[in-house]
């Protein structure tokens, strides 16, 4: 596997990863991530993966992380 990228936006950290064919683009907000897949025949060139770090994708990124967050908080306060 090879690191194409590492950086932090808004607090979310971004991982994109070049694995067997795919990318793997990592989102990791404190104990939650999300990965997404992507070939690699559907990208031209790895900068057009910036674009899975701005605009709507990434503010539904940042919502599904509130999501995910209240699930967690909900589900320990049930144990």
């Amino acid at each position: 596997m090879r690191v194409v990228r590492e950086f932090i936006k808004d607090e979310i950290r971004v991982s994109i990863f070049s694995w067997n064919n795919k990318y793997l683009i990592k989102f990791e907000h404190g104990p939650l991530e999300q990965t997404f897949k992507v070939s690699e025949m559907d990208v031209l060139n790895e900068m057009e993966l910036d674009t899975f770090c701005e605009g709507d994708f990434f503010k539904s990124v940042q919502l599904r992380f509130k999501e995910m967050g209240e699930t967690l908080r909900k589900q320990m306060e049930n144990l």
